[in-house]
This record gives structure tokens, C-alpha cells and sequence, in this order.
């Protein structure tokens, strides 16, 4: 980790930074905290802290998603993954087209009818109060270990391109962060998202258009360089396990561990509850597919574009000792201010939805699992208080994953860290989702010791074998449905209050006419047939 705090490297970068790019930092920062000063009086209750009242449009539902999961470590990440290996990658972009109709069709509806506040309490619904706290507990811890990855990354080039200390930028993308989510809660978490993705998306077209401009054949050639360099390859039909990125892998572990954060990961599912409906938050879902393609596709023609540039100004190259740095090291360079300026607030913007969303999704599973697991409602002065409770633990967690940022260390790439993070505890945890619904006969402990199969074998291939991280999700999902079913035959069967749950006794219950709480709702039933 010290050739990332190289000095030398910092003063470089925070060389080219002029008044007019900290203006531009300054002022991102004070409209993101303006954003949470406004909605700041309106939280009332606990449901409007925490799911904004089920009242957000489901467009704006998608954009913070997507920002919310786009985090700093895919802004610096992804330029850098076509800049030093291929487009193969894009096939785990494509998986979404298979994880989207998975989660609108299939769970979503679960989570909607019975008024969920985290995607864990249907889990005690179908098997018990135990699985649902060790399924949360899972979640904080991992979420914990990822903020932080997704404070520290981008600190350390807001710290070189600024001139700031790292513990500084830590301080100043946690507190900030904190600060507004604690004040305004969901809406403002939602509302600064959207102006955070347009920020960001601003960032990297603008990076884009630059870059395009200072090749003398413009795209055409940056295309025909990055082809001869193999970094246009989108296909490795490799059946190998231990190739880093193949189409197998990218499709179907990418599937996976894209159904781990829209399934699993109450940073997603949080959001889509805070729609007015189940067809709403569905609705949210397709438009966030719609946008991540695209999205994607700007920040991988970055890198390719960028690969070119440097293949032609070949003594430029030998400042890019850091993968991850390439955005930086380009803009800092190569870009006049307020360019600088604008790049470190995209990264900013990244970074800060996500935190965001996050602290603010830990804080209700902390509530909502833990503290209020019996008694979601409450009289309106209790509610206040509920409220006050809800900002503590914000704040509570915003400093708990600051300071872990601050002795994190890097795990490989940041993109492939991110992912590493969610195979090992995401991929066991989806497999229990997986049980729950499409499963009649599996109970709580056979769930269970599923789980813990798909950890142990996710653990073991990780450490001692050089299977690709991006099997992870994968590797940790499927022995925990085998196992889970093998062991369920020798227990006993759940009660039927709990095998309600399933899609199996869902759709018993309809054909049946009988009063299911899982399947209440009315127009939407058909979304399930």
C-alpha cells in the first residue's frame, strides 16, 4: 500500500489542481448537504426516515440504485479493467439481463406484501427469527468491510489530486456523508443520488470527449489501436475455471453476484421498498437495467480510448505505476481546470452515494432486525424518538466504517475486491433466498447448514485454489442449495405458516382462494403465474 501514498506521486497531481477545481469541490459538497438540510424537518416517523414514506417515483428509485451500487471503486475501476485486460467483463454487465426479471418476478413480490422494511424479515416468515439475525448480522458485516473499501479507494486519489493528507479526504467524504444521511434520511439519500449520478456521468463524458479529441484520428484510431492491442477481445469461450475472465465466468457468476446485491443486499432492496408499489419498485428495476448498459459502456470506451492515447504517447505511460489511477493520472495531466475540479467531485459523487446508501441501510437492519423486531409500529411521540435512534446509529455507522478505512488494505484491484467481498458472504446468503422461495420442504436448519457448506467451500476455493474471483458468488450459492435440500430431508418439515412462503405454497394458496399473507395483493398476482 505505500507506493499508493507515494508523496512524490501526490505533490505531482495536486500540482495541477488551480482555485477554480476547488470550487468546483467545494461547491459539490455544499449542495449535497443543502440536499439533506431541506428534507431534514419532514422525517416524522420512522417510516419516512427510513423508506421515505413508500412515496418515491420509481425513476428516481432507479438512479439511486444504480449510484448507490456504482460506487468509487467501479468509477476508478472500470476505465482500468479494458485499459489493462479486454471487454470481456461487458458479459457481467449483460448478466443483469438475466438477475433483473429474476428479482422482479420472483422476490420482489415477497418483499412487498407483508410491508417489509429489509429483505431479512422474510426470512423468519419462511423459516425462523434465528436465520433472519444471523442473514442480517452477514449483511452489516459485509457491508462494514465494503463501505470502507469504497471510502479508502477513492480517498487515496481525492488525497493525490488535492494535495490533502488520506486521512483527511477519508474525514471529509465521511463526515460529509454522515451528516446528510443522518439529517434527512431516505429522501435525501434518494434526492442527492440523482444529483450525484448526473455528476457523475457529466464526469466521465467529459474525460471521454478529451480524450477522444487528443487522438488525431479521433475514435476510429483509438479503436483500431486498442484492437491490435487485444483490448477490444469480447469473447474468451475458455471452459477454465483459474482464467480470470472468461464469458462463462463473467455471464453466470456474474449473474450471481449481481443477484447478491439485488436480492441479498438491503443497500438495493431498501430502496425499491421505498416505491409506492410492488409494480413501482418493478418498474425501477427494468430502468435501472436500462441505464447500467450504457452507463458501463461510457466508463469501458473510456479505458480503451485512454489505452490509446498512452500506446501513443508512450513516455506519458511510465507515470501509471498504480492500476487504478488511470482516470486521475490522465485528467491531472492532460485536462485544464476546472476539469480536476470536476473529476475529483464525480469521484466524490460516487463515493458518496454509496456510503450513504449504505449507513443508511445498516442502520435499518440494525432497527428493524434487532431492536424493533416485535413492535415495527409505534404511537407518534414514540416514533420521534425512534427517529432520534435512527440518526445515532447513522452516525454511529458512518464513523465505524471511516475509521476502518483508515487501516484497510487493498485485496487485489478495488473492482475485484468489491466482488471478492460479495462472493464469500453474499453467495451463501443468496443461496438461503434461493431455498426459501422455490423450496417447499426446506426448513431453518437445513438452511442453515447450507449456508455454511457454501461458506466453508467459497472460503477453500478462495484461499487454496486459483479459481477466478468471479466464480465466488457462484461457488458460494450452489452448495448452499444442494446441502440445504440433502439436509432437509432428514428434519422436519416446516409448518405451513412458513411454507406459505414459498412460491409452491403461494400459488396453492391462489388457486385455493385461501388468505396468504404473501399473496394480498391484487393486480400483481399474475406477475408470478
Amino acid at each position: 500500500m505505500n507506493h499508493l501514498l507515494n508523496a512524490d506521486s501526490g505533490r505531482a497531481l495536486a500540482s495541477t489542481i488551480t482555485h477554480w477545481d476547488y470550487v468546483v469541490f467545494v461547491a459539490y459538497l455544499a449542495v449535497s448537504l443543502a440536499i439533506g438540510m431541506c428534507v431534514a424537518g419532514r422525517q416524522k416517523s420512522l417510516k419516512t426516515f427510513l423508506l421515505a414514506g413508500n412515496q418515491m417515483h420509481w425513476a428516481l428509485v432507479a438512479i439511486s440504485v444504480l449510484s448507490a451500487l456504482f460506487s468509487g471503486i467501479s468509477f476508478l475501476g472500470a476505465p482500468s479493467e479494458t485499459f489493462n485486460h479486454n471487454l470481456v467483463y461487458l458479459w457481467a454487465v449483460i448478466a443483469y439481463f438475466i438477475a433483473t426479471p429474476v428479482t422482479a418476478l420472483l422476490f420482489l413480490p415477497f418483499f412487498y406484501r407483508l410491508n417489509f422494511y429489509t429483505a431479512y424479515e422474510y426470512l423468519e416468515h419462511r423459516f425462523n427469527l434465528r436465520l433472519r439475525r444471523l442473514s442480517s448480522a452477514t449483511f452489516i458485516f459485509r457491508v462494514c468491510l465494503w463501505l470502507s473499501l469504497a471510502i479508502y479507494a477513492p480517498s487515496l486519489v481525492i488525497a493525490e489530486m488535492s494535495g490533502l493528507p488520506v486521512w483527511m479526504a477519508i474525514a471529509i467524504t465521511g463526515v460529509c456523508t454522515t451528516l446528510y444521511t443522518a439529517v434527512g434520511g431516505m429522501k435525501a439519500v434518494i434526492y442527492t443520488d440523482v444529483m450525484q449520478f448526473c455528476v457523475l456521468v457529466a464526469g466521465i463524458v467529459a474525460v471521454l470527449c478529451v480524450a477522444i479529441h487528443k487522438m488525431p484520428g479521433g475514435l476510429g484510431e483509438a479503436w483500431q489501436i486498442a484492437e491490435a492491442g487485444g483490448r477490444t477481445r469480447f469473447i474468451n469461450a475458455s471452459f477454465s475455471l483459474t482464467e480470470r475472465m472468461t464469458l462463462w465466468g463473467a455471464l453466470f457468476g456474474g449473474a450471481a453476484a449481481a443477484l447478491v446485491q439485488m436480492v441479498t443486499d438491503q443497500v438495493s432492496v431498501q430502496r425499491y421498498l421505498s416505491a409506492s408499489s410492488l409494480r413501482e419498485g418493478q418498474r425501477a428495476l427494468w430502468f435501472k437495467l436500462a441505464l447500467t448498459l450504457p452507463l458501463l459502456a461510457l466508463f469501458f470506451l473510456t479505458g480503451l480510448v485512454l489505452y490509446a492515447f498512452y500506446q501513443t504517447h508512450p513516455e506519458m505511460a511510465a507515470t501509471l505505476t498504480v492500476p487504478d489511477r488511470l482516470l486521475p493520472n490522465f485528467v491531472s495531466r492532460q485536462l485544464a481546470s476546472p476539469m480536476p475540479g470536476l473529476l475529483v467531485a464525480a469521484i466524490l459523487s460516487a463515493t458518496m452515494s454509496t456510503v450513504a446508501a449504505g449507513i443508511n441501510s445498516l442502520t435499518t437492519a440494525t432497527l428493524m432486525d434487532f431492536l424493533y423486531v416485535r413492535k415495527k409500529d409505534a404511537a407518534p411521540a414514540e416514533d420521534l424518538l425512534r427517529v432520534r435512534t435512527a440518526r445515532q446509529w447513522t452516525v454511529f455507522y458512518g464513523i465505524v466504517t471511516a475509521v476502518v478505512a483508515l487501516g484497510i488494505s487493498r485485496l487485489g484491484t478495488f473492482m475485484e475486491a468489491s466482488v471478492k467481498i460479495a462472493g464469500f458472504l453474499g453467495g451463501p446468503l443468496l443461496g438461503i433466498f434461493f431455498l426459501g422461495v422455490l423450496s417447499r420442504r426446506v426448513n431453518g436448519s437445513g438452511a442453515l447448514a447450507g449456508a455454511v457448506c457454501g461458506f466453508l467451500a467459497v472460503v477453500g476455493v478462495g484461499f487454496f485454489t486459483h479459481v477466478s474471483f468471479m466464480w465466488y458468488a457462484l461457488i458460494g450459492c450452489l452448495p448452499t442449495i444442494l446441502v440445504g435440500e440433502m439436509c432437509s430431508l432428514f428434519l422436519p418439515a416446516p409448518t405451513s405458516g412458513q411454507a406459505r412462503f414459498s412460491l409452491h405454497g403461494r400459488r396453492n394458496a391462489e388457486e385455493t382462494g385461501g388468505n396468504n399473507p404473501a399473496s394480498t395483493a391484487t393486480e400483481e398476482t399474475v406477475l408470478l403465474s
